[in-house]
């Protein structure tokens, strides 16, 4: 018993010696299993700015993720590691937190063209999902063919589905070849742009335009509509008090019908909302900086709903070595995993004039509106001044106001 004693102590007294000779880093990093991995990088933070300054200290490739941990307050913390060594715990059985996770896209970060749709089945019986997807992707592909001329298929698409029996929820991610948009900022100007006629489609079937004659006032609410197919309906009761028609006014009216058919073309994007309302299928609220983007595989916290491959996906990645096919998915579906060395191209879209002008009258007009501060708070670590905006849910980002979020304006 004394002689295996006195063996472990000449042991540890060799061990202590050769680290006095050779010492530890003062940051030890394990390296992952296989050699061509990275060196680790692994740490969470409570504020999604501690980890952003984190991640300019780091020379390894590392990004932000947020991870939901409970349902009660909606606490996210943010993690920063790379890619390959996430995939390495994030594939692991038992599943944790980690299977609440999603990526932050970086503002003014290049990233790829990405869709978020949704609508609730039960205001939409009639809605086929598989059928807009379809469609929207068709319409992507044309309007980027012929703004920027880059090619690409519902092959080129990555489609995801995490829908319920309650919700249809999907995510598209375009796999550009060798190209990229700017940011997501500018992801967000061409969907917006792309999505215009059915915007004002909305807006259309919403308010009564009022065109007026000389002598006559006439809505095209009442008197003249264009049907979802682009029918036009109760054309012919537009008419002067005289019995005779208003050239000025047939002329207007010809040209809103015409306006209208387009627009009407993209109806196939158009929902019902809870509220008895018209919204599109696509949201529109995605595209600010630092969006969190729900992580393939990953559901919501408290939810059992993942993130899967959709049943009608054309897109298949090519295979690599060293990498699994679901890791392959994986990387494809990262937002913002894109190499400077595979991008030749790099694409803009800056506001649309229209938007840009009917955005600056809204201001103007609710510059008058009785808003107020509801509350401010103050974050002393990164210096932030955050005030609470009461009766006023402008919001620039998605063009109009809020129907229930409210907003804040950080300092």
């Amino acid at each position: 018993m004394k002689r295996k004693w006195e063996e472990r102590l000449k042991k540890v007294d060799e061990l202590a010696s050769l680290y006095k000779r050779k010492p530890l880093g003062t940051v030890y990093r394990p390296q992952l299993s296989k050699p061509w991995q990275p060196r680790s990088v692994w740490k969470l933070f409570r504020r999604q700015a501690q980890a952003f300054n984190f991640v300019k200290t780091c020379q390894e490739e590392v990004h932000v993720f947020a991870l939901e941990m409970n349902t009660e307050d909606g606490q996210r913390y943010y993690l920063v590691t790379t890619y390959t060594e996430l995939w390495f715990y994030y594939n692991k059985e038992p599943k944790t937190n980690l299977m609440h996770g999603y990526e932050v896209i970086p503002e003014k970060a290049v990233c790829k063209l990405y869709f978020d749709l949704e609508f609730y089945k039960s205001v939409n019986p009639g809605a086929d999902g598989k059928r807009m997807i379809a469609k929207l992707i068709e319409l992507v592909s044309k309007k980027l063919e012929e703004q920027y001329g880059v090619k690409c298929s519902a092959e080129d698409v990555l489609n995801l589905d995490s829908s319920t029996d309650e919700k249809f929820s999907h995510h598209l991610i375009f796999l550009l070849h060798k190209t990229a948009f700017k940011d997501n900022i500018h992801v967000g100007n061409f969907v917006k742009t792309v999505l215009q006629p059915a915007l004002v489609f909305i807006e259309n079937k919403a308010d009564a335009v009022i065109l007026r004659g000389a002598n006559s006032v006439v809505s095209r609410s009442s008197n003249a509509t264009v049907d979802l197919d682009g029918s036009v309906v109760n054309l012919g009761t537009v008419k002067e008090s005289s019995g005779e028609w208003q050239p000025n006014v047939q002329k207007v009216l010809e040209n809103e019908i015409l306006q209208e058919r387009e627009n009407s073309d993209l109806s196939f994007l158009v929902v019902n909302d809870k509220e008895g309302g018209k919204q599109l299928v696509v949201d529109l609220g995605v595209y600010t900086k630092n969006r969190n983007f729900r992580l393939y595989k990953s559901s919501k916290a408290g939810k059992h709903v993942t993130l899967e491959i959709a049943e009608d996906n054309k897109f298949v990645p090519k295979s690599e070595k060293n990498i699994s096919v679901e890791e392959q998915y994986f990387l494809s579906s990262l937002v913002c995993n894109i190499r400077f060395s595979d991008i030749k191209r790099t694409l803009t879209c800056h506001t649309p004039e229209g938007k840009r002008k009917r955005t600056k009258q809204t201001d103007s007009k609710d510059a008058n509106s009785p808003s107020g501060i509801r509350r401010w708070n103050y974050f002393s670590l990164e210096e932030l001044l955050v005030y609470d905006i009461s009766k006023y849910r402008w919001c620039k980002n998605i063009g109009r106001a809020h129907k229930s979020n409210n907003i804040m304006y950080v300092l």
